[in-house]
C-alpha cells in the first residue's frame, strides 16, 4: 500500500462527522448510522477497504436497534455474512 493510500484511510478512520449535531436526512447523513459515535458507516467501510457484502454485514450490525427491527438487521448482517463466507466454500 502506498503512503497516499495510507494517507487516505488515515483520515477516514480519523473523521468525526461534525454535523452529527446537525438535523439528518434520510440521503445525507441518516442519524442511524453515526448517532452514538460521531463515525459514519461508510467511512470505515472505505477505510478498511470492505467489499459490498462485508460492508453490508457492518452496516447492519451498527445500525440495529437503530432504525426499525434490530433482529431484522442482525439478520440480514449474518446473511450478508454466510454469502461472504459462501465464497470461500469451495477454495
Amino acid at each position: 500500500m502506498s503512503e497516499g493510500e495510507l494517507d487516505i484511510q488515515e483520515s477516514y478512520l480519523n473523521r468525526v462527522d461534525l454535523t452529527a449535531d446537525e438535523p439528518t436526512s434520510a440521503v445525507d447523513h441518516p442519524s442511524h448510522y453515526h448517532a452514538q459515535s460521531g463515525v459514519e458507516v461508510i467511512d470505515a467501510v472505505e477505510a478498511w477497504g470492505l467489499g459490498f457484502c462485508l460492508g453490508n454485514v457492518i452496516k447492519y450490525v451498527a445500525r440495529a436497534g437503530h432504525k426499525g427491527d434490530g433482529i431484522r438487521d442482525r439478520q440480514k448482517a449474518l446473511w450478508y455474512l454466510t454469502r461472504e463466507l459462501s465464497r470461500y466454500k469451495d477454495k
